[in-house]
């Protein structure tokens, strides 16, 4: 009973998420990107998966909406990469969220993403995990006295 009850709540919760998702298209479309309904699926599978791999729960589920409201004006999303780079960004989100030790609430790791992808990355995904979101997660580590930082 109380497995079908969470199974239940579990599908309600994916189901508000995704059209929570198709809401944001009226928004982002004046950017030229928009989900259909097997792409926001998608990508709320994609959130299930990278909280079961950190470790993470989440209540509300708002992060993914937070993600494309501040990426969708980005100069480097195109409608063509527009699903993949929100997998990814969503991969990275929760990855770095444990990385700094939730030192930085999900608004302040979300913009820092967003100035670092359209800044210094210039759309590189690659540089903004591998060199970016790195830094800074060591650093937060570093000044909490969890490692040392290699570069000081």
């Amino acid at each position: 009973m109380a497995f079908e009850l969470l199974n239940l709540t579990s599908s309600l919760v994916h189901k508000q998420a995704v059209a929570g998702i198709i809401k944001y298209n009226d928004y982002t479309a004046y950017f030229g990107l928009a989900l259909n309904e097997k792409q926001a699926k998608a990508l709320v599978e994609t959130r299930s998966f990278a909280l079961r791999v950190n470790g993470r729960i989440e209540v509300g589920g708002g992060v993914i909406n937070k993600i494309i409201y501040e990426f969708c004006d980005s100069p480097y999303i195109l409608q063509s990469t527009y699903e993949q780079t929100l997998h990814e960004l969503i991969e990275m989100f929760y990855y770095y969220k444990n990385e700094t030790l939730d030192m930085l609430s999900d608004e302040e790791l979300i913009l820092f993403m967003k100035n670092a992808f359209d800044g210094v990355c210039q759309g590189s995904l690659e540089l903004l995990s591998g060199r970016e979101l790195d830094k800074i997660a060591r650093h937060i580590r570093c000044d909490n006295g969890i490692e040392e930082d290699e570069d000081e």
